[in-house]
């Protein structure tokens, strides 16, 4: 998604009248937004498209197969830059190569050194020209190591809206007005959904013995369908599926129940009170407990620097402690009003002081290298 709009306001400049780089082609590895936006793509991004450790073994020979696919063509074509946005562990692996083969490399969506693997600033003060943060804390931890960090924004901030007013969406929906909304968003990918989804649904069916008022909705990420969700959906609590209107199921909820990701930086944007859950495989989690160097897991509380939403993680992710907080936000508007103004000050920090957008401000810096 990101990268899309990356692609967008690039070819947007390089058409610009006058402009000295006109003509700018892209290529790499991503999906059908950036096939859509201009990318041409030599492999799409869902065949490697994996959150954990080992989950990610089964994926190997595809992701083998990708990395010496780009890693060959852009050696062949050798491009004026190279764009790694995210995925740390597949793109600092492909700098080596970019880099050996002289191409420029600037990297947008950094790796969250400041969690985990924190040894790999010293690799991408090696290899990346620029470093662009989309979280404010990030650029004065790169560029006290070394690395040429520049805090664009969060993209999300000018893009994240509803389309309709609550009543509206409400309406659409077949959902009371007068009863309290709990929005259920369960991750973005299908191992998400399998460790996230089935518990979720176990807490509402305990949060509404605790309030019999209130109704669900599941939001289904971009690039899912229902069916992607109906193996794990099986209960007899009504849930209306909400798809491709994930901004307005957020916006109208009075709780949202997230797993923890880009859905509570949504969220969070929206000013909806949230409890942020997730978990992985056994064996990913023994490994990531060892690994992961952080107060916090919800990206908002890293943010504030302090816990603003209850964040229920792996065997702290239970139907009843679940339950249980979303109860007490529901029950009561004061602690519904404080988080939402805790929130806003999450929002606030992520616009960024510079004018413009983020994926705007990102595009004019690339350009700039160019």
């Amino acid at each position: 998604m990101y990268a899309a709009r990356l692609t967008a306001a690039l070819l947007a400049l390089s058409a610009a009248e006058g402009h000295q780089r006109a003509g700018v082609h892209l290529f790499g590895l991503g999906g059908p937004r950036m096939r859509e936006a201009g990318v041409e793509l030599l492999a799409d991004s869902s065949q490697v498209a994996v959150v954990g450790i080992s989950e990610v073994v089964r994926r190997l020979p595809a992701v083998w197969r990708i990395y010496r696919q780009l890693g060959d063509e852009a050696a062949r074509r050798k491009p004026a830059l190279a764009i790694l946005v995210d995925f740390p562990d597949f793109n600092l692996r492909l700098a080596r190569r970019l880099h050996a083969a002289g191409i420029r490399i600037v990297y947008f969506i950094s790796p969250q050194v400041w969690a985990w693997r924190p040894g790999r600033v010293k690799l991408m003060r090696r290899l990346v020209e620029r470093v662009l943060c989309i979280f404010p804390f990030e650029e004065r931890l790169y560029r006290d190591a070394g690395v040429p960090a520049t805090f664009v924004g969060h993209p999300l901030v000018a893009g994240v809206r509803p389309r309709w007013p609550r009543e509206e969406f409400l309406r659409r929906y077949d959902l009371d007005s007068s009863r309290p909304l709990v929005t259920l968003l369960p991750g973005s990918r299908p191992g998400e959904i399998a460790h996230i989804l089935p518990t979720l649904l176990e807490a509402c069916v305990l949060l509404q013995r605790e309030v019999p008022e209130c109704q669900f909705a599941l939001a289904i990420a971009p690039g899912l369908t229902g069916r992607a969700v109906e193996s794990f959906a099986r209960c007899d609590l009504p849930v209306h599926v909400v798809e491709g209107a994930t901004y307005d199921a957020l916006a109208a909820a009075d709780c949202a129940l997230a797993a923890s990701g880009t859905a509570t930086v949504e969220a969070a944007l929206l000013g909806t009170p949230m409890v942020v859950v997730y978990r992985v495989s056994p064996t990913t989690a023994f490994i990531a407990c060892r690994l992961v160097r952080t107060p916090h897991f919800a990206m908002v509380n890293l943010i504030a620097g302090r816990r603003v939403v209850p964040e229920l993680i792996q065997e702290d992710f239970t139907a009843a402690a679940v339950a249980q907080e979303a109860g007490k936000l529901l029950s009561s508007s004061e602690a519904r009003e404080r988080m939402k103004r805790d929130l806003a000050e999450v929002s606030a920090s992520l616009a960024g002081e510079r004018p413009g957008g983020a994926i705007e401000r990102a595009a004019e810096i690339i350009t700039g290298m160019l």
